[in-house]
């Protein structure tokens, strides 16, 4: 290797909270017009901007000799896509309503047909992806709405990564735009031809108001409706399945206000429906039950921490009138709660697995909906209509492609709908997929999902690639992807950790984890590398120490950094994907678009030296030491609003500068994209091609 990396200049910055002195090197990667920067990546001042494309030409440099493997894997990655691929249609009113691919498309056509019509009769295209992103270096489609006309859509996109969205108004009769548009878009939703309501993203990038705009005019002369001026509060707005409610919502991670306005009553003016309470979380929708208009509520109130159900009076809604209609059951998390007229359609997870149960409003009667295999992933859909028996179901598991089945609730007949093709071919009885419980460092048991071919001996020589991400509640569903084939065909052992931080196994998961609790997602992590890396009960070893390469990103790539910090001689390779890593600065800087919000996840730094005391004790940039790490490929994106690019390129320069081994350390930004990387189906499999060669590299698999 000739390429030598750069070094990042030192220019110490230093700051005083609670007594403690914080000395930070590399504050300069920060560009004091970042916002703009945001907005426009090719305005990022020429000193920041010539640090990262150095890092990009040393990487670029660096891998080159792997570059045919990395071209066969897209070309691998791409033959198990079916290119000219459609959604099953969703009726709507007089239409059915679907998304098709076409062969070599990148981007989602939409399509349209008459509600009776045949497939492949009467279709008319009413957004071209394809066309609409042509020739643009990144093009993102936010989504597309319709009025209740079906005369009217609106669709939003980001043409740089800053998830700063315009919105367009559309004529579907003719499938023009009106050259109506709306910037810094959020959340929108019609409820007339003449009425859009959506939320503004303001300058800090936090969707902080709501207006009304009436078609035809100036966006300037939007009528303001909500106004958040607490900037932990985040603002969105949506429509009741009925289409009866329009919903306010203002949230934060452990806290919910809604406030909703009755569309049938023209004289209705927005009201709160429970003013928002420090750990009280709560959505709604409406519901109709014995011929009562109700409010059906998803909350954690009164100690229901896995959730419950409880529904309102419409006329009276706060807390005090909230009556229980499904109780909470410890350790059983209600996911979501869908009312259709006759219908109340609910996700619940528990034991690390997800179900959908029935409830027939009209009687009460309750039935689940079943599953076989050991592990898997499952989604519902209650469609667009009110008056419906049919509800959507998606399922897949690690081994079994995606299935899509119409199920009737009142006759519990499943219809088959599509099952995703593989072109390439696709032999489950080839792979095995289980859940292993791993006991962590007090004695948890996290869940993990382990796939790999069924004929590979588990005898601890296989290569392991071990993702997570354990933050916010978020849990990883054990769905089916054809690019971890890459991986697991040529023998590798491919791992799902399902740890603290996540809420698998309930809320309380999650719980454990926030603030003070934190290190146990990090230890949990570490616990599986190792379970994995010994022999188990049964005799079985599906790696070895130094055979496993960790992957995550975002708040995973916290997760990344602190494992780094802690057992950097378990992993082979280590890839951190737009890493939140800079934990403390960011989480002491109030100016940041997402850090009041911060704040109850992961303590108040500025108010608290305890809290300063827990995140200065894992902040992995704050953590580096003088150690070998292993082999490391980190990403970052210059308009990326939720993890800025200077959190990983701080990082990687203090590595450099601190780290006691030669191995590989690469930093790859995107100059022109954010926190999601490339967009379109194929474009992104680069990076993924690109995550795997440095994969095989750090376990010794030469091209």
């Amino acid at each position: 290797m000739t390429a030598k990396p750069p070094i990042a200049e030192k220019r110490p910055v230093t700051s005083t909270h609670h007594g403690q002195t914080l000395v930070d090197d590399y504050a300069w990667l920060r560009a004091d017009n970042w916002q703009e920067a945001m907005r426009e990546p090719e305005k990022l001042p020429e000193p920041i901007a010539a640090y990262l494309r150095a890092e990009n030409a040393y990487q670029e440099a660096c891998l080159a000799d792997t570059a045919d493997r990395r071209a066969a894997l897209v070309e691998e990655m791409k033959g198990r896509i079916k290119e000219d691929d459609s959604s099953v249609p969703q009726l709507d009113g007089p239409y059915q309503y679907w998304v098709e691919y076409r062969e070599g498309g990148e981007y989602p056509v939409y399509k349209r047909r008459p509600r009776d019509a045949d497939a492949g009769t009467a279709e008319q295209i009413l957004l071209d992806g394809d066309l609409e992103g042509k020739d643009k270096a990144y093009f993102s489609l936010g989504g597309m709405d319709r009025s209740p006309s079906h005369k009217l859509g609106a669709w939003i996109v980001d043409e740089n990564g800053s998830e700063y969205y315009r919105l367009r108004v559309r004529d579907l009769e003719t499938a023009q735009d009106t050259g109506e548009t709306l910037e810094d878009v959020g959340s929108f939703v019609f409820t007339d031809d003449e009425t859009l309501y959506y939320a503004l993203v303001d300058e800090s990038h936090r969707p902080s108001k709501i207006f009304r705009h009436t078609l035809g005019t100036a966006q300037a002369d939007d009528v303001l409706v909500y106004e958040e001026t607490d900037p932990r509060f985040f603002c969105g707005v949506g429509i009741s399945q009925s289409e009866r409610f329009l919903f306010i919502s203002a949230s934060v991670n452990d806290q919910d206000e809604l406030h909703f306005l009755d569309l049938a009553d023209p004289e209705a003016t927005l009201t709160c429906m429970q003013p928002r309470q420090d750990g009280v979380e709560y959505g709604a929708d409406h519901m109709v039950q014995d011929g009562e208009d109700l409010f059906i509520i998803r909350t954690n109130a009164d100690g229901a921490e896995d959730f419950k159900l409880v529904t309102a009076p419409i006329a009276a809604p706060g807390r005090a009138n909230w009556t229980d209609l499904v109780p909470h059951k410890a350790g059983c998390t209600i996911l979501s709660a869908d009312p259709l007229k006759n219908w109340l359609v609910r996700m619940e997870r528990e034991n690390a697995l997800p179900r959908i149960v029935v409830r027939h409003l009209p009687t009460g009667e309750e039935h689940a909906i079943a599953f076989d295999e050991e592990t898997y992933a499952l989604g519902a859909d209650t469609g667009e209509e009110w008056d419906s028996d049919t509800l959507r179901l998606t399922y897949a598991s690690p081994t079994t492609p995606s299935q899509t089945w119409d199920y009737n609730m009142a006759t519990r007949e499943r219809t088959l709908r599509k099952e995703q093709e593989v072109p390439s071919g696709h032999d489950a009885s080839q792979y095995v997929t289980r859940r292993l419980m791993v006991p962590s460092h007090d004695g948890e048991l996290v869940p993990a999902t382990v796939l790999h071919r069924a004929d590979l001996e588990l005898d601890g020589s296989a290569p392991c690639f071990l993702y997570a991400y354990g933050s916010y509640g978020a849990s990883m569903p054990a769905s089916f992807s054809t690019v971890k084939f890459s991986l697991v065909d040529r023998g590798w052992v491919h791992v799902t950790a399902h740890i603290r931080g996540g809420a698998e196994k309930g809320r309380g998961w999650y719980e454990q984890s926030k603030k003070g609790g934190k290190h146990h997602t990090f230890k949990d992590f570490i616990a599986v590398g190792e379970y994995l890396a010994s022999q188990n009960e049964k005799g079985e070893g599906f790696t070895a120490r130094g055979k496993i390469v960790a992957n995550g990103g975002s708040a995973g790539g916290l997760l990344m950094g602190a494992v780094a910090n802690m057992a950097p001689d378990l992993f082979a390779g280590i890839v951190a994907d737009v890493p939140f890593v800079d934990v403390l600065n960011t989480i002491l800087d109030a100016s940041l678009p997402l850090t009041p919000g911060e704040w109850s996840q992961w303590g108040n730094p500025i108010e608290s030296a305890e809290e300063y005391a827990i995140i200065a004790s894992y902040s992995p940039y704050d953590n580096v030491t003088a150690q070998a790490y292993p082999p490391m490929l980190v990403t970052a994106g210059v308009s990326d609003p939720r993890v800025t690019y200077w959190e990983p390129a701080k990082w990687v320069s203090k590595l450099r500068a601190t780290k006691t081994d030669d191995n590989p350390l690469y930093l790859k930004t995107n100059m022109t994209s954010g926190h999601f990387g490339k967009t379109g189906r194929f474009a992104g499999l680069d990076d993924t091609a690109l995550t795997y060669d440095f994969a095989m590299r750090s376990v010794g698999e030469t091209a």
